[in-house]
């Protein structure tokens, strides 16, 4: 195989731009919530550990131990409710056509079970509060 020389390596141009152009480019994150990303599984035990004054080993326990009652649970009855969270429930879909998008082909798509997790109202009004009605 034959080696491939190395190109030299050109001095990096200055970039002249105006505060105008910067500002058009990429909108800056002003919320803490925008910058925020999402817990992972190590710091809500450390919350719980925290807020109830646990071991971590104790609180990865308990959360373990919920996730394990839902998914037994789920499997065993077809529902499992998270009070003040919503509903884990098992829902079968039929067997249906599709349309394969790469080739245009049509597909048949065969019957199966789903979880799905439908969020109480009291949450979904808690995130996103519900609108009022205007008056006439």
């Amino acid at each position: 195989m034959p080696v491939k020389k190395k190109e030299a390596k050109k001095p990096a141009e200055k970039k002249t731009t105006t505060k105008k152009a910067e500002a058009k480019k990429a909108p800056a994150q002003t919320t803490a919530a925008a910058a925020a990303k999402n817990m992972t599984k190590t710091q809500i035990v450390a919350h719980f550990a925290e807020k109830f004054k646990l071991t971590k080993d104790t609180a990865g326990g308990i959360l373990d131990e919920f996730a394990a009652l839902s998914v037994s649970e789920t499997k065993r009855t077809g529902a499992f409710t998270i009070p003040g969270l919503g509903k884990l429930t098992l829902k079968k879909r039929e067997a249906r056509m599709g349309r394969n998008p790469a080739t245009g082909e049509t597909i048949k798509i065969p019957a199966k079970t789903v979880v799905k997790m439908r969020l109480s109202k009291t949450l979904t009004d808690a995130i996103v509060p519900a609108k009022k009605k205007a008056k006439k």
